[in-house]
């Protein structure tokens, strides 16, 4: 056999060491670091694919129009209306409140022949109500109630019949919501 050439490879001395940059990694580690990064990969994609999910539902809005300014509605005040006769039920279990109330009335302009005080047929209705039949009477209504420091304005004319004065009238029923001795359940029927 012919024997191969020989080049300046040949005349390198050998050793009995390793040649060369040979380094093999540390056992074992490499599984875990590419673990944690297969997790830290999948947790991440997971999370992209929900937002991409949610924005294509269209349940969450990445650019949202500027939405105007909403102006406040102002809250009617009514009109304080002394001219408009006043019919007081007491709708509690506490005797004086109707008293008590027609003489607030009458301490902001009312005669003491427009304010009407009675006690009710029930003693649990449920909150302070004014309660007017005519359309044109409700700002008198809400003015009457803001009068009496809040109360509800409802329009019906379940108390026109005890209108026996010929001219209008309002009537306003006393509620737990102003008795100190309330009982637990309260009525769910008008007062009378």
């Amino acid at each position: 056999m012919s024997q191969p050439n020989r080049d300046r490879f040949d005349d390198v001395p050998r050793s009995s060491g390793r040649v060369g940059a040979h380094r093999a990694e540390a056992p074992g580690m490499n599984g875990w670091v590419v673990l944690l990064w297969s997790f830290v990969a999948a947790l991440v994609l997971i999370i992209a694919g929900i937002f991409g999910a949610l924005v294509v539902m269209d349940r969450i809005t990445l650019f949202p129009d500027a939405q105007p300014s909403a102006t406040p509605t102002p809250e009617e005040t009514g009109v304080v209306d002394t001219t408009i006769t006043v019919m007081i039920l007491n709708g509690t279990p506490d005797d004086e409140l109707d008293t008590q109330m027609r003489d607030t009335l009458i301490n902001n302009g009312w005669t003491a022949d427009k304010v009407l005080a009675t006690p009710s047929d029930t003693e649990d209705f449920a909150a302070t109500t004014v309660f007017y039949v005519d359309a044109e009477d409700e700002l008198a209504a809400i003015g009457l109630a803001h009068v009496l420091g809040g109360a509800a304005v409802q329009q019906s004319d379940f108390y026109a019949t005890l209108n026996d004065t010929g001219g209008k009238q309002l009537t306003v029923v006393i509620g737990l919501d102003r008795s100190t001795s309330a009982p637990e359940t309260p009525a769910e029927t008008p007062a009378s």
